[in-house]
């Protein structure tokens, strides 16, 4: 095996087992060959930590890559026939015996920009940064100190746009600081660490979320409703445990007729609570925060914003369905019902995801109204991104 795909496959892997870094298929890798001729990269719609010797990567030739993001006519181009045009200069850059039809990431351009070993992740604690307000502040501030500071990259949509703005601002840090950005954080987005060792780049991944991390405020203690169910959520501690019971099973039907109504579909119903989710409910401005719209691209993909439920009845969780399928969105998988917690509608094996999801968007909401408030996308980017997969 090729020692650029070994290291490939041991910080995908490193990084795809912690839900903290990386949730679903979200998140890419790449590793440059030593001779600068290759790059490795995760393929698209592949989880980091399934990757392995036979799946989930492409090699591609650099100077094919590099030379999609000089041509200056792609800019011109619509978004759609631009998108398309460039997966395709990609796959035909792709120098391997993949004989599947997987494609390399769409952020492979951006990829071939940096240094040699690149780890490109959406954490939930950097979440609380780049979608909020004062998130480039508070981060200047974390990092004031470090020799070569993270380059913010203000938001732009996932592509080859991106890949451009990403070209000239590390061209112009290159040029102020004399070596290239060994960690990037994309507004609206993500993480970029940049080594050129693996055991580098996990090792910088680490210390960013752990700087990070203290800085953001603690989820507060569950109260427990009674003493037959010590941790559940934040209801009265008064009431029983076999009345908070019904009312779980009372929000998981009214959540399925609702959706029956509305998408003819009869999907399992799968309650969620932690401290995290429990102390969101808390708050009195939960439903103005999942009022707010998408945090960025991977939330559009994989479920969409939460809907905030103030009462769970099947009438009133319908008519929320129907105004957001008349605006022309897809209906969500994820309800965030008051006092009950985190409920997901989808079948088994993309309801744990989609948990994983909605879960770390409720706490990216919390943690950002701490830093100025919550920054989403623009209704003019979400349109941009939808019926796009961009992971």
């Amino acid at each position: 095996m090729d020692k650029a795909l070994a290291d490939l496959i041991k910080i995908s892997n490193a990084t795809g087992k912690d839900p903290a870094l990386t949730q679903g298929s979200s998140g890419n890798t790449s590793v440059k060959t030593d001779d600068g001729e290759f790059m490795y990269i995760k393929a698209g719609g592949t989880t980091l930590k399934d990757m392995s010797v036979k799946r989930g990567w492409r090699r591609l030739r650099l100077d094919a890559v590099l030379a999609v993001i000089k041509d200056e006519k792609l800019a011109k181009l619509p978004a759609g026939v631009r998108e398309r045009e460039v997966i395709n200069r990609l796959l035909a850059a792709c120098d391997d015996n993949v004989t599947s039809s997987a494609r390399p990431s769409v952020e492979a351009h951006l990829h071939a920009l940096l240094d040699k070993c690149v780890i490109h992740l959406h954490p939930v604690v950097i979440g609380a940064y780049v979608n909020a307000k004062k998130g480039r502040r508070a981060i200047e501030k974390l990092f004031k100190n470090e020799k070569y500071p993270p380059l913010w990259i203000p938001y732009a949509p996932p592509g080859f746009m991106l890949a451009k703005k990403a070209a000239r601002l590390v061209a112009g840090y290159r040029r102020r600081y004399g070596g290239k950005p060994a960690i990037m954080l994309l507004a609206k987005h993500g993480l970029f660490v940049i080594a050129k060792m693996p055991a580098g780049a996990l090792r910088l991944v680490r210390k960013v979320i752990n700087r990070c991390r203290k800085n953001l405020p603690k989820p507060k203690p569950l109260r427990p409703p009674c003493p037959e169910r010590p941790v559940v959520s934040m209801v009265e501690p008064s009431r029983r445990a076999c009345h908070y019971k019904q009312q779980i099973r009372t929000a998981k039907l009214a959540i399925r007729k609702a959706l029956f109504t509305v998408t003819g579909c009869s999907l399992p119903v799968s309650h969620y609570f932690s401290k995290d989710i429990t102390d969101f409910i808390s708050r009195p401005d939960a439903a103005k925060l999942l009022a707010k719209g998408a945090l960025g691209p991977a939330e559009l993909v994989y479920n969409g914003v939460p809907v905030w439920v103030e009462k769970p009845s099947a009438g009133k969780i319908t008519a929320i369905l129907k105004k957001l399928v008349n605006k022309g969105q897809k209906p969500p998988s994820a309800f965030v019902v008051k006092g009950l917690g985190l409920f997901v509608a989808a079948d088994k094996k993309t309801t744990p995801t989609i948990a994983e999801v909605a879960a770390g968007s409720l706490m990216v909401r919390r943690w950002a109204s701490h830093l100025g408030g919550v920054l989403t996308l623009t209704p003019a980017e979400q349109n941009l991104i939808a019926g796009q997969v961009f992971v």
